[in-house]
């Protein structure tokens, strides 16, 4: 599938095993659309994201903590939570309003990596993101 036209800002995520990442963004419901060997495109909900593989060095994603995180900006966090119920963080990282206004989940990742899912609570109706009960 070739890498879709899309205008905005993408993130790019080292990881120290690009092989075991790609599996675990294609749970999130992305799909590889472009890159090579040492780096995939990922694309899914209406956005992107860029894998490389981490090299030694200031690239390299320590051991104890992961300092990289992404944030995933859609009405369908419902679903995408649903996909990785057992990754999600737990008890903060649950799903729910946020204090600074996003109804949103947080998901453990490849490396320790945070990946939090979410939208604007004041766009949300019905008890979920997309509307849907």
């Amino acid at each position: 599938m070739p890498t879709p036209v899309t205008v905005g800002a993408f993130a790019i995520v080292p990881s120290n095993d690009l092989a075991a990442a790609q599996p675990f963004w294609e749970r999130l419901g992305f799909q590889r659309t472009g890159g090579d060997a040492n780096y995939l495109i990922m694309t899914g909900w209406g956005c992107e994201v860029h894998l490389t593989q981490a090299g030694s060095g200031p690239w390299r994603v320590p051991e104890s903590h992961n300092p990289f995180g992404v944030f995933i900006r859609t009405p369908e966090v419902d679903a995408i939570a649903a996909r990785v119920d057992d990754l999600i963080i737990r008890p903060g990282g649950v799903l729910r309003h946020r204090e600074w206004g996003l109804y949103e989940v947080g998901i453990a990742g490849p490396d320790g990596l945070l990946v939090r899912i979410g939208w604007p609570s004041s766009l949300v109706r019905d008890g979920s993101a997309t509307g849907r009960t």
